[in-house]
């Protein structure tokens, strides 16, 4: 059974809630505010890219399948992306470059599908 569809205002509020901590202008958001908007903008990443060929994970709050092409089932699947709960926000609203992500070991990304610069960012203030 496909997910619940985001809506797309309460992603956007989920993520805006915590903006000021992702600009350095106030202190960490609580963890149901980190929560929410981590949840919420990676779900509208599998909702941009379905598939299953790539798993994008931000422990400790969620992993989602996306990315259409050969799917995946058991054990660790060959595409992988994690990242934590800031950097991965910081993508999904264009405050980091995918390629700067890569660069500074923000973000691990192995198999030939986990590039995923063509979909970010998910959301722009």
């Amino acid at each position: 059974m496909p997910a619940k569809a985001v809506d797309p205002a309460e992603m956007r509020a989920a993520v805006q809630a915590v903006l000021p901590w992702l600009r350095g202008e106030a202190d960490q958001p609580s963890r149901p505010e980190l929560a929410a908007a981590v949840r919420l903008s990676l779900r509208t990443l599998e909702q941009i890219a379905p598939g299953r060929s790539v798993e994008v994970r931000v422990p400790p709050f969620a992993a989602v399948q996306c990315v259409e092409g050969p799917r995946h089932t058991r054990g660790t699947p060959p595409n992988v992306v994690e990242t934590d709960p800031r950097t991965w926000l910081e993508l999904a609203t264009g405050d980091l470059a995918w390629s700067d992500a890569l660069d500074g070991a923000r973000v691990t990304a192995s198999g030939t599908r986990a590039d995923l610069s063509h979909l970010l960012p998910v959301v722009r203030f």
